[in-house]
């Protein structure tokens, strides 16, 4: 969510409404792979999870296509996360092997480990705090992944877990008789005062807002124009396991594990870099937890920072749109060098967005989508500097107009693309707009940290 517009009235969002209104790509995909055939491994990192690995587990039991391999990865937990875990698979005899670690390392090298570790053809990584909606979540993203070569990870719609979502999972069958069945088991939250509910709820009602405005109408035209998103979201993603393990193959020798605050976010740009997309369904979704209110701001940094760094390290994406000339000229080959017509029309496998692939194209004439993340940076510097400036020079009446005129927009299009709520949305959506642009402004310090980093400490160890 790290090019998230907080600032509806952006560039970003106009990207999107182009590409809503110029339609997807028209080719008609003919694989070259039998999604049906592929060999799923579903990886759950968790580290002090025991309130919600049983939920985790409980939504991969339920999905239409199983996993070969269940590897729950213990980073280091101090409660009864692997006891729940173990428990609950032997409750329902499921595949479930445990890794246990003595002390955490992070998320990180756990999707480089079980990438070369295990042999699976989708390396499923799906956070211990989040479980799938979906039956089909699995199948869904697997079947995505097959459309073509070029497409490296697909997810769904993510949401925020509010309280009565957890309570509604907690009452279904299969986890009511599990529970019935081990006294022992507790699945209540371990902060679960009401001060610590009232803030996770505040969280969830913020980022309910924010998720479907990106999710529902920033993703949504970005697919359709590029076939690609920045990066997949990290909590319920799948992989090509190949293309994971040829990446940190790739990077490790030179970064290590330090890939970024926010390794999924790493990822994306890296698999982009290569000429891979990173596709998300609209028709499946899951549900995370998200951090308490007061927490807030740290997970703020780690994606906002995570981006920037990943600007930082594939700057030949980042330039895409000075090479737009040369991929214009090379587009007009195809259409009109006869050469290129013949090796076009002798394609046997079709498919949409269809790119070369490597680096060295990219460095050559950029991606397309490459456009997403160099609008998405200008505006996470551009945006919270400029109203700090009209805010020390007391511009307060263009200030003033400028934000009423943003939040008309901002909540016209969320109540628009709320279906089915749009009176909550539209209420919620007013609420929450001084903390959207808290977050806008807070991104200064996001920036004051990166720049450090650079000019000032040369501090690489950017790591979650």
């Amino acid at each position: 969510m790290a090019t998230t517009p907080y600032f509806v009235l952006s560039p970003s969002a106009v990207l999107s409404i182009i590409g809503l209104l110029r339609g997807p790509d028209k080719i008609d995909p003919n694989p070259a792979e039998d999604w049906h055939e592929a060999v799923v491994d579903v990886v759950i990192p968790a580290l002090n999870e025991q309130a919600n690995v049983v939920l985790a587990l409980e939504s991969v039991r339920r999905q239409t296509k199983q996993p070969r391999n269940i590897i729950l990865v213990d980073d280091g937990s101090k409660d009864r996360t692997i006891e729940y875990a173990r428990a609950f698979a032997d409750h329902h005899g499921m595949p479930l092997t445990v890794i246990k670690r003595d002390h955490p390392i992070g998320k990180t090298p756990t999707i480089k480990r079980q990438s070369r570790e295990y042999d699976a053809d989708v390396e499923f990584i799906l956070d211990a705090d989040t479980y799938l909606d979906a039956d089909d979540y699995i199948a869904r993203t697997v079947e995505e992944l097959y459309k073509g070569a070029g497409i490296a990870s697909a997810c769904g719609v993510i949401l925020p877990t509010r309280e009565k979502d957890r309570r509604r999972r907690i009452d279904e069958p299969a986890i009511h008789a599990f529970l019935e069945a081990h006294d022992e088991v507790d699945l209540h939250q371990p902060q679960g005062g009401w001060w610590h509910r009232v803030n996770r709820n505040l969280t969830a009602l913020y980022r309910q807002q924010l998720y479907t405005f990106l999710q529902r109408f920033v993703y949504v035209g970005q697919m359709e124009f590029f076939g690609s998103i920045t990066n997949p979201v990290g909590c319920a993603v799948a992989y090509r396991r190949k293309y994971i393990k040829d990446l940190f193959d790739k990077y490790e020798p030179v970064l290590g594990d330090d890939l970024t605050n926010s390794e999924d976010i790493f990822i994306g740009f890296a698999l982009m870099n290569e000429g891979y997309r990173n596709v998300q369904l609209q028709d499946v979704t899951a549900h995370s937890l998200e951090p308490e209110m007061r927490n807030l701001p740290r997970q703020i940094y780690m994606w906002s920072s995570s981006f920037l760094q990943s600007c930082y390290y594939f700057d030949g994406l980042l330039g895409s749109p000075f090479k737009l000339l040369r991929r214009l000229r090379h587009r007009y080959r195809e259409k009109h060098d006869p050469a290129m017509k013949e090796l076009v029309a002798r394609r046997q496998i079709r498919e949409a967005y269809r790119q070369p692939f490597g680096v060295a194209h990219t460095q050559r004439e950029g991606r397309p989508a490459g456009w997403i993340p160099f609008l998405a940076a200008f505006e996470k510097i551009a945006f919270p500097t400029a109203l700090l400036v009209m805010i020390i020079l007391q511009l307060w009446e263009p200030l003033i107009v400028t934000l009423i005129a943003e939040m008309a927009i901002a909540v016209g299009i969320l109540t628009a693309i709320s279906k089915g709520r749009r009176v909550k949305a539209f209420i919620q959506g007013i609420l929450m707009t001084p903390i959207r642009y808290a977050s806008l402004l807070y991104d200064l310090v996001t920036i004051g940290r990166f720049a450090t980093d650079l000019w000032i400490t040369g501090n690489r160890k950017w790591r979650k």
